[in-house]
């Protein structure tokens, strides 16, 4: 058996922690080092997870024995870390969203290319049954004609969340509100399962949290190349909080999932297996965070971690790279052109 692949992580904040649980869990993977910028922070964080601190990312980069490192920093600068990383040949996975802007996830993407390094994103919710049995469903042509197609996150966070950090509701490091922060995993859901819409006209507020830069609530309306439609509703803002919903619509088919549930199945033509779905057996491995940051389960970064380190041995592409990761960013980015312009913004 090969030696595992040694991962380091940068940025030591809570999500961070999932990180290491998860590099913990896999016989193929070794934690190695961890870098942020605040080295007493760092100190502290090595020695409870059981790695070394790192001093810079230039040892990062300079250390043969970190062949991936998990970017945890906050979403604003994710760049700083991963394009160095990435234009070394290391393997880089990425919290969400992959950046902030435009410019920087195109930066990152180059550095990919003239690296030759790896880079995945992590959206671990594409991995829950539920929705893996949803993208079936939806691949194969059982909805007929797609109508609508819309994701919800009536999620609910309280003014400690938002003043417990100093980037957390800010333009330049979460660079958004409700939707790039929260919402960005049922943005990511809705276009892996039916693709980029083409047209999106939203609007935004900041109704519960006025200590915040950045929207706690938004709605936008979409339309998808092939002429369907849907809604995104994603907020901080509602108390106590809605479990992430999912909505397919089609002329022969309706579905929709919770979590990682199917809560509604019904088809025009029924098939073997129709009645096992809403039994719900293999799923709620992959946890929501409707009211908590915290309330998600380890095993979707464990399995994102492990197909890194596997593709970094066998020489593939992870489950989900980072081309892929984009389309989240530019749906979100694109909403927030419309609330604040007032006008439809075309998706390229």
């Amino acid at each position: 058996m090969s030696s595992p692949v040694g991962f380091s992580i940068v940025g030591t904040g809570m999500i961070a922690e999932f990180h290491a649980r998860a590099i913990s869990q896999i016989p193929e993977a070794r934690l190695i080092s961890a870098y942020s910028r605040g080295s007493e922070k760092c100190r502290e964080f090595a020695e409870k997870v059981g790695c070394r601190p790192a001093a810079s990312i230039e040892e990062l980069v300079s250390d043969p024995s970190v062949q991936a490192v998990c970017i945890t920093t906050p979403s604003g600068a994710h760049a700083e870390a991963a394009i160095p990383l990435l234009q070394a040949g290391k393997a880089v996975l990425c919290e969400k969203p992959l950046e902030v802007t435009a410019d920087a996830v195109n930066r990152i993407l180059a550095a990919e290319k003239s690296g030759g390094g790896i880079l995945a994103g992590v959206f671990q919710n594409r991995l829950g049954s539920a929705a893996q049995t949803l993208k079936k469903a939806v691949d194969s042509g059982r909805f007929g004609k797609l109508s609508l197609c819309s994701a919800y996150i009536k999620w609910w966070r309280s003014d400690e969340y938002y003043t417990s950090s100093a980037w957390k509701g800010t333009w330049k490091l979460d660079g958004g509100g409700a939707l790039m922060n929260q919402g960005i995993h049922a943005v990511d859901l809705l276009t892996w399962l039916v693709g980029l819409p083409k047209r999106v006209a939203a609007f935004s507020a900041t109704l519960a949290h006025p200590m915040i830069e950045t929207e706690d609530t938004l709605s936008a309306t979409l339309q998808f190349p092939n002429g369907s439609l849907g809604v995104i509703e994603a907020s901080t803002s509602s108390f106590p909080g809605s479990d992430l919903r999912i909505e397919i619509v089609g002329n022969k088919g309706t579905a929709a999932m919770v979590n990682d549930k199917i809560v509604r199945w019904d088809f025009e033509t029924s098939e073997l297996g129709d009645e096992a779905v809403l039994k719900n057996e293999s799923s709620g491995k992959i946890g929501g965070g409707t009211a908590d940051p915290k309330a998600i389960s380890v095993e979707g970064h464990r399995r994102l971690i492990e197909d890194l380190a596997l593709a970094i041995r066998d020489k593939r592409p992870p489950m989900i790279p980072g081309s892929e990761a984009q389309r989240a960013v530019s749906l979100v980015l694109a909403c927030y052109e419309s609330a604040r312009t007032g006008k439809i913004v075309e998706i390229h």
